[in-house]
């Protein structure tokens, strides 16, 4: 067999996805996330000390539907890599390395995220002055 003719290994075509390869590529696409979210937190911030016009036009932006996806992603994003980074704690204390334990706090941390994204919207709208 010629080299060009092997495959290359790891290949992602031969591996099924499996939870902790899901939970770990979320920990990371979220990671960026959060870093592209904080570019709108700033851009808000400098809004705000430029005056009305410059935070209206921020405001606005954040409040239509586009602006109020993005603001949920990034919640999202913060609560999922908080609760993965809080997982990582765990494994880096020792605890959590048996696969039924390994499956049982990625689910949690998928929920835990969800619930708290959801917390985080409610408080937002009831907080949301139009």
């Amino acid at each position: 067999m010629r080299q060009a003719d092997r495959p290359l290994s790891p290949h992602l075509q031969v591996y099924r996805p499996q939870l902790t390869s899901m939970l770990s590529i979320t920990h990371r696409a979220t990671g960026i996330a959060l870093s592209i979210g904080t570019l709108l937190l700033v851009w808000w911030l400098v809004a705000a000390a430029a005056g009305k016009d410059a935070y209206d036009a921020a405001q606005g932006f954040l409040g239509s539907w586009l602006g109020i996806l993005l603001l949920v992603g990034w919640a999202y994003s913060l609560f999922y890599h908080l609760c993965a980074g809080i997982r990582h704690l765990a494994w880096d204390a020792g605890y959590g390395f048996d696969l039924p334990t390994v499956y049982r706090s990625g689910w949690a941390v998928v929920g835990a995220s969800g619930i708290l994204t959801l917390i985080a919207i409610i408080a937002g709208f009831a907080g949301w002055r139009h």
